[in-house]
């Protein structure tokens, strides 16, 4: 599944929509009873939190390949100075037990949190059932797709194909949003998936003629030779690619155009990919021109919670919003 499930969480009968939301999704990829219920467990005491905490906030949901379950809950509320000291058990700053947000770090298989006084908080669970230790992936990914209204389709979609030495991405955006929107997403991903041993120039090129009988999308492929040291990058129409290194940042060039309909120009660009690289692609629902460097900390932080972060603080709110952030398994950080 590459959209995500996003759910406002304003009262109390909200949390119990996520709950259920989470719920039938871990059933979908056939999550084990057991680890059902700690993911019941775990969205509704984030859901309190939300609500208890920050006074509301949005919990956002979505599977991982086969057999994996992905929450995150975040808040524009008050943050944490500390948030270490908040996840001991006994500690709290509302009168409670505080017992809630050391429950959630416990029960998942991987967990993450960032916080700061003033901007809000991101809590990150992801709970997996696979039989057999998965092949660990070459790029560690983030990824938020969400529609500008919920419940409604989502013009944009994604996907990623790993190789033996290097990952792609494809990030499609449908032109305008809802149902038209997401048939033109889709049949850009189901085109990438069908020849994935194209080059991010070839199958751009290769995507203009299915898409003829769509909308058409802007698109951006981008693939990551960790190996040989470069990210090779091919987009048309208005996906943005950002590369992060350190305090530095790099913009990756799309052409104008719109795949299926006007595309005068496809080129492909190589620039410079390290260890310590993080990739971030997003659609034009995300203001192209987002900073980091008021963030301490927040690289370190696992690819999801970046996303969750740049979703929360940058988005437009007059479309739908897919934000990708990716770096090395190898890279130092939490659970990578």
């Amino acid at each position: 599944m590459s959209r995500s499930e996003l759910i406002s969480v304003d009262d109390p009968a909200h949390v119990g929509l996520a709950r259920r939301t989470a719920l039938a999704l871990a059933q979908s990829v056939s999550l084990p009873d057991a680890l059902c219920g700690k993911i019941e467990i775990t969205v509704t005491e984030a859901g309190t939190n939300l609500l208890k905490h920050a006074g509301h906030g949005k919990i956002i949901l979505r599977v991982i390949g086969d057999r994996t379950l992905e929450m995150l809950a975040v808040d524009k509320g008050p943050g944490m100075a500390e948030p270490d000291k908040c996840l001991r058990d006994g500690y709290s700053s509302a009168g409670t037990a505080g017992t809630g947000l050391g429950a959630i770090s416990r029960l998942p298989q991987i967990f993450d949190i960032y916080s700061q006084p003033g901007r809000g908080t991101v809590v990150l669970a992801q709970f997996s059932a696979l039989s057999k230790p998965a092949p660990k992936p070459s790029l560690v990914l983030g990824a938020i797709c969400v529609p500008l209204m919920e419940g409604e389709a989502c013009g944009d979609n994604w996907s990623l194909v790993e190789h033996a030495s290097r990952t792609q991405l494809l990030l499609a955006d449908g032109i305008g949003h809802g149902v038209l929107a997401a048939q033109a997403a889709e049949r850009a991903v189901e085109t990438f998936e069908k020849s994935p041993h194209r080059s991010p120039a070839a199958s751009v090129e290769a995507m203009h003629s299915p898409l003829r009988s769509t909308r058409g999308a802007s698109l951006a492929v981008a693939e990551i030779d960790p190996l040989n040291g470069v990210i090779r990058f091919s987009g048309v129409g208005n996906i943005s690619g950002t590369i992060l290194n350190g305090e530095t940042t790099r913009s990756m060039v799309s052409h104008n155009g719109t795949v299926g309909h006007e595309m005068p120009r496809v080129q492909e660009f190589q620039y410079p990919w390290h260890a310590d690289s993080t990739l971030v692609l997003h659609s034009d629902g995300l203001l192209s021109r987002w900073k980091l460097n008021g963030y301490p900390g927040l690289m370190a932080r696992h690819p999801s919670i970046i996303a969750a972060v740049l979703h929360r603080d940058f988005q437009r709110g007059r479309d739908d919003v897919t934000v990708l952030v990716g770096r090395c398994a190898t890279r130092n950080g939490p659970n990578s």
